[in-house]
């Protein structure tokens, strides 16, 4: 059982190149190391030209190879909050602002699992109601497309300065050439869980199933 959910860490991903390449100054046919075809999707719709390999290891281990002189990646891509989290953000070559690269379900989040009620109502002084309220929408809208880690699957919410949340939520063809991005508000914490349901479902509406290759 998950007992709580801090605030989150910066959802955001980042480049990281021993060049300091940007997605824009990376050269014609640079080689990116990603295992996530969330991102390698994202990164084909903006530059189609860029070679997607697969990268694999810790943090520490894929940092090593992508500013390795001697290294095959020109870039890799991380999760920003990772790096955050191990003192590691001065590697960063570019930050992906959300219109280029959305974040996957939860990015940033951290669940604290429990046995029981108990330790749950513990738990409670570290619960972050915005980040959990956002989290659960994020992973509804995932969960409505029959998705895992393994699909091109982005969403992300936030609570707005009048308190409302904003969900966005963004469905690529594998290969980058297609992709959907939709967006709604909600207001009420018990409507997060349907709210990303229903926006998943406009994900559909407009094609997302023919995207994914499933039929849903």
């Amino acid at each position: 059982t998950i007992g709580a959910i801090p605030q989150r860490a910066n959802p955001s991903d980042v480049l990281v190149s021993r060049s300091g390449y940007t997605l824009d100054t990376l050269p014609e046919g640079a080689v990116i190391g990603t295992s996530s075809t969330r991102r390698a999707a994202q990164l084909h719709h903006i530059r189609p030209d860029l070679q997607m390999h697969d990268i694999r290891g810790n943090i520490n281990t894929r940092v090593r190879k992508a500013l390795d002189e001697n290294g095959p990646y020109d870039a890799i891509v991380l999760a920003r909050a990772g790096l955050s989290r191990l003192g590691m953000e001065d590697v960063i070559s570019q930050v992906l602002p959300f219109d280029v690269m959305l974040p996957a379900p939860g990015q940033g989040a951290l669940g604290v699992q429990c046995r029981d009620d108990n330790s749950r109502d513990m738990l409670s002084a570290i619960q972050y109601m915005p980040t959990a309220i956002a989290v659960t929408a994020e992973r509804a809208f995932l969960a409505a497309l029959g998705g895992g880690c393994s699909v091109p699957v982005a969403a992300f919410a936030y609570q707005q300065p009048d308190e409302s949340y904003l969900l966005m939520g963004r469905v690529c063809s594998p290969n980058g050439r297609a992709r959907i991005t939709v967006e709604t508000a909600f207001t009420a914490a018990e409507d997060a869980y349907v709210t990303g349901a229903e926006l998943a479902q406009e994900a559909i509406d407009q094609g997302a199933g023919e995207l994914l290759g499933t039929a849903l």
